[in-house]
């Protein structure tokens, strides 16, 4: 499987975030960057803003470049 932007794994990690925001960065094996969009996009989502993470964590999941 290929790496970088628009490799298989990238787009499957993005369909997972576009689902449960964090789910796309787990699936990448970042588990801390998974937990902060995961709890930022719930707490934001108190004040109508989590759709701004949500939408970050998407964009995070596709471009990620292992190792950089």
């Amino acid at each position: 499987m290929t790496t970088g932007q628009g490799s298989s794994g990238n787009v499957l990690a993005a369909i997972c975030s576009f689902f449960i925001p964090g789910l796309g960065q787990l699936v990448q094996g970042r588990l801390l960057k998974a937990a902060l969009m995961f709890v930022l996009a719930g707490a934001l989502w108190i004040i109508w803003l989590g759709w701004l993470v949500h939408l970050w964590s998407i964009y995070d999941a596709a471009v990620y470049k292992p190792g950089g």
